[in-house]
């Protein structure tokens, strides 16, 4: 790996006059930062040989070093095949694990790639292969390095996209995926700190030329952030905009938990393919309440995968427009569920079967469809 440049220092030395909002961090700060991995036995750390994520390994490894006990830390790296470079790149990763006495497991993704959506796909198999090593290993979590300039970065691409509320509260510091805790814990830390961490100690990072590709949609994000920021839409700004979308969409996902246990028909159908509510009940809840509701249930019969926004939303405007003269039938399709109105329940059940008559276009046209709620994947 190349050394991401700076005066070296001591491994481990930290200049506290530097600790500001672009200097390195402290040994302090790590207790603060690394406060949810006491709860598991074992964690896997992602570790591309970036350097966020060299950072994550490097830090939390002193924060390790420095308690009487706590979690295995082990740390993986991804090939995805794509770069001649990332095979000696992982092989520096693993080299500098053991130096700092972690052990390291090198993941390949094997197999064709596709030839539209490669960031995309490389990012699901990145996951799956980390959630297997890390499922091997006994972990119960896998760390994370996203920044709050990731964080940034993914409220504007998924506002691009059209994401909802759900979308725009951006990533989670602590979630899951594949039965494993995701564990977040540079959320809120600007990546300008975490470079600067590793030059004051002299620890070598590598930056993969794919990130400032303009072929994609993020790199081209990323080279709009100092424009942006010059108009006050800069990094912070954006991770509290996230925070507080993610306020509101708790609320709003309490109340619709409240809603469905008050409008839900149990029982009424006989049919465990089916979700019914009370027709005039639903027709009576806030519109995003309603909203929400319908597409949890839609997500919960539905055989053809997430459901997108735009069309959930479509859908919905079309059942209160036919709320009003319920004796009208309506039946609509989506997502591989029939909604159907009448006088006294709305009904949610699996669409029978498409007859195959060519190909079928997908439910969303995008990769990953924004959606709405916990209930349901998220954008």
């Amino acid at each position: 790996m190349s050394s991401g440049g700076g005066a070296a220092m001591p491994d481990g030395a930290f200049d506290p006059q530097a600790a500001g909002p672009g200097g390195p961090l402290e040994d302090g700060a790590l207790d603060t930062l690394f406060a949810a991995f006491p709860r598991h036995h074992r964690i896997l750390i992602a570790v591309s040989g970036g350097p966020d994520s060299i950072a994550l390994l490097h830090l939390a490894a002193r924060w390790r070093a420095g308690r009487a006990d706590g979690p295995q830390l082990i740390a993986a790296t991804v090939d995805h095949g794509l770069r001649a470079e990332a095979a000696r790149e992982a092989e520096a990763v693993g080299a500098f694990a053991s130096k700092i006495g972690v052990p390291h497991h090198s993941l390949v993704w094997r197999g064709s790639k596709p030839a539209h959506g490669i960031q995309e796909a490389a990012r699901e198999a990145r996951y799956g292969l980390l959630a297997d090593a890390a499922r091997e290993a006994g972990a119960t979590a896998l760390a994370l390095a996203h920044t709050r300039d990731d964080q940034a970065e993914t409220v504007l691409f998924r506002l691009a996209r059209g994401s909802g509320f759900s979308g725009l509260s951006g990533m989670r510091g602590d979630a899951a995926r594949h039965g494993l805790a995701l564990l977040r814990p540079f959320l809120d830390t600007p990546k300008a700190r975490l470079v600067a961490t590793l030059e004051a100690a002299g620890v070598a990072f590598v930056r993969d030329p794919s990130n400032n590709d303009l072929r994609f949609a993020r790199p081209r994000l990323r080279a709009m952030a100092q424009a942006l920021a010059g108009e006050g839409l800069d990094a912070r700004r954006l991770a509290v905009l996230a925070r507080r979308i993610a306020r509101a969409d708790q609320a709003l996902e309490a109340a619709t938990d409240a809603a469905e246990a008050a409008i839900r028909r149990l029982g009424a159908e006989g049919r465990p393919d089916t979700v019914g509510l009370d027709a005039r009940a639903f027709a009576a809840l806030p519109d995003e309440i309603a909203l929400r509701l319908l597409g949890r249930a839609i997500h919960q019969v539905g055989t053809e995968g997430p459901v997108e926004l735009a069309k959930l939303e479509a859908l919905f405007e079309a059942l209160k427009a036919a709320a009003p003269a319920p004796s009208a039938p309506f039946r609509r399709t989506l997502a591989g569920a029939l909604v159907s109105l009448g006088r006294e329940a709305l009904h949610v059940s699996a669409a029978p079967p498409r007859r195959e008559s060519g190909p079928i276009a997908p439910n969303s046209p995008v990769v990953g469809p924004v959606v709405l709620g916990k209930k349901g994947p998220r954008s």
